[in-house]
């Protein structure tokens, strides 16, 4: 079940705490703030403007892109249906998604507002007409994946004049972040580990967006508690349960396939990310230990040895049929294999906060310049992350007056940078303050229906696993009971 948040969110590990954002403290939520703020796209485009690299190369992935032309015309459905046992029509929402992106991130650099009336287009035309999502367990990943893009899409578009926002508000609370909160709560009726970690990201990702998108303190909080202490496996120690002697931390779903371990890795860099922009530094949590899980990630995937601690784990239905798995090993992975998630996360570690991470670092200059939905296969998988991490997380080293622990930034400058790079500055950083979360009770909407586990998850993520050349373990979720031998007795 979830937990009620905290009062307080305190940092742990690397950066030093620092003041609240006076938007954050007067009880609203800084906008744009989800994956991009006014800071971000304040530098892209003066980059771009500028002719700098890679941001040009990055720009340039994005113009290429079908998704990303003003002519893109929408394909509203009423019920969007994912999952075996349903006629499938997932493919129109998330293209249409990723064109609503891509358009309104092409305005914020390019000026054209064109791209702006498509975005908003796009997005009125599906909050007219949306329902509901459907389908089999699968829905819950409908939900997650397309609910926290579909609020990016609306973030970086929610000022036009044309934008039906509180329409948008309600098709977003009521059709996407309801099924993620539910299945947060309930887990489709499952014991809590029969889904894999990237089934609960993606869920968390859409309650947190959700939640600052629409200015939700108590889904904020819920979502971030649900990060620190969920029982589900998309919880931090959940999902790296293991810190090796290296210093790396053991990502759970490396004893599944390459695909969805990288999944994994881009969605938690995605709710770190949108928490951040909101001052919540989840990036530096429990001694950064995404930090440790991504390099963990990107080590492996780069096709080099790391440690692996055998796990068993249960899965089945709660008073139902019931099981067990032992994954004993790290899959096999392709080297040329990738997602764009890597520019977003090591520029956070390396730029923001001024740390070492090596294998970040070389599997970002691999990944360069990132492009985003419909750069990677015509399949689901292709389609789970934004992207164009090259164009809109590189940045230079932050700088200041100042730096707390281990390069984290002066608190003191972080009260101008968004104003500053919004209005033109160049500049690479955007520190954000910690801040407090407030109490929440978990909600939830309907209950799943019984006899709906998913073993695997998608089929479509699976196919697009395969045809990079990864043949995905066996099916089944494991549950995950072997503690962390470095954990600190201590809780918060």
């Amino acid at each position: 079940m979830l937990k009620a948040a905290g009062a307080a969110a305190g940092a742990v590990g690397i950066g030093t705490a620092v003041l609240p954002s006076p938007a954050v403290a007067a009880g609203a939520y800084a906008h744009p703030g989800l994956l991009h703020t006014g800071a971000d796209l304040g530098r892209m485009a003066a980059k771009v403007k500028a002719g700098a690299a890679p941001y040009t190369a990055g720009f340039a992935k994005l113009t290429a892109n079908r998704h990303a032309q003003s002519g893109w015309t929408a394909n509203p459905q009423e019920i969007v249906y994912r999952g075996a046992g349903s006629p499938q029509n997932y493919r129109t929402l998330y293209n249409d998604v990723h064109a609503a992106y891509q358009n309104g991130l092409r305005y914020h650099v390019s000026g054209d507002s064109a791209h702006a009336d498509t975005a908003v287009a796009i997005l009125n035309a599906w909050s007219a007409k949306l329902t509901s999502l459907q389908g089999s367990a699968d829905r819950f990943l409908a939900a997650g994946l397309y609910g926290y893009q579909i609020a990016n899409a609306a973030e970086l578009v929610r000022d036009h004049p044309d934008f039906e926002l509180g329409r948008f508000q309600e098709t977003l609370t009521t059709h996407f972040a309801s099924l993620s909160d539910d299945f947060l709560v309930r887990h489709n009726g499952a014991v809590v580990s029969n889904y894999w970690t990237n089934w609960d990201l993606a869920a968390m990702c859409c309650v947190l967006a959700t939640g600052i998108f629409c200015d939700d303190k108590a889904q904020v909080a819920r979502a971030v508690e649900y990060f620190k202490h969920g029982d589900g496996l998309g919880s931090v120690r959940n999902a790296m349960p293991v810190v090796h002697d290296d210093g790396l931390a053991e990502w759970l779903e490396a004893g599944r396939d390459q695909g969805h371990a990288l999944l994994g890795v881009g969605l938690m860099g995605t709710f770190c990310e949108m928490a951040w922009n909101q001052g919540i530094d989840l990036y530096g949590y429990d001694d950064s230990r995404f930090l440790k899980g991504a390099q963990y990630v990107a080590k492996w995937a780069m096709g080099q040895e790391v440690s692996f601690t055998a796990n068993t784990r249960r899965k089945g239905a709660i008073n139902g049929w019931s099981g067990s798995e032992t994954v004993a090993r790290a899959a096999p992975v392709d080297p040329a294999m990738t997602r764009p998630i890597w520019a977003m996360i090591a520029n956070h570690y390396t730029k923001r906060r001024g740390l070492s991470a090596t294998y970040l670092t070389q599997i970002a200059a691999k990944s360069a310049p990132e492009g985003g939905g419909g750069d990677y296969g015509p399949n689901s998988g292709g389609y789970d992350q934004l992207g164009f991490g090259t164009l809109a997380f590189t940045r230079d080293k932050a700088t200041g007056t100042g730096t707390g622990t281990a390069g984290s930034p002066d608190p003191a400058a972080s009260a101008s940078a968004s104003s500053s790079a919004a209005a033109g500055s160049a500049s690479g950083s955007d520190p954000r303050p910690q801040t407090g979360s407030s109490p929440a009770s978990p909600s939830a909407s309907a209950s799943a229906a019984d006899g709906d586990l998913a073993a695997t998850g998608s089929n479509d993520v699976i196919g697009w696993t395969a045809a990079t050349g990864i043949t995905a373990l066996a099916g089944g979720l494991l549950l995950l009971r072997r503690r962390d031998r470095m954990r600190k007795d201590a809780t918060e």
